[in-house]
């Protein structure tokens, strides 16, 4: 009899220990998942930040620009945004910008 109850108790406390690791795991995952979207999201608003403070640049440097420019300014990564910024300063043309 008290080794059947010491199997009740041993398997209560796995099913316990169990539950326990889950509940711990879901709330982990739901952290991660919230710090990653927060760097995403940082992300994300820093390369439209960019985006648009050079298209205002350029606009201001060649005047309106063509829907081409604009499309590629709104596709492009973070790398090429900062390269094609640094460009305005120099370039002649939009061309040479967004080569």
């Amino acid at each position: 009899m008290l080794a059947s109850r010491a199997e009740d108790w041993k398997r209560q406390w796995l099913q316990e220990g169990e539950l326990k690791g889950r509940q711990e795991g879901r709330q982990e995952g739901r952290q991660e998942g919230r710090q990653e979207g927060r760097q995403e999201g940082e992300q994300t608003g820093r390369r439209q930040g960019e985006a648009t403070i050079l298209l205002r640049l350029l606009e201001r440097r060649f005047g309106a620009l063509p829907g081409w420019a604009s499309d590629r300014i709104a596709t492009a990564d973070t790398v090429a945004l900062e390269e094609w910024s640094l460009r305005v300063f120099d370039a002649a043309s939009l061309d040479d910008v967004l080569r």
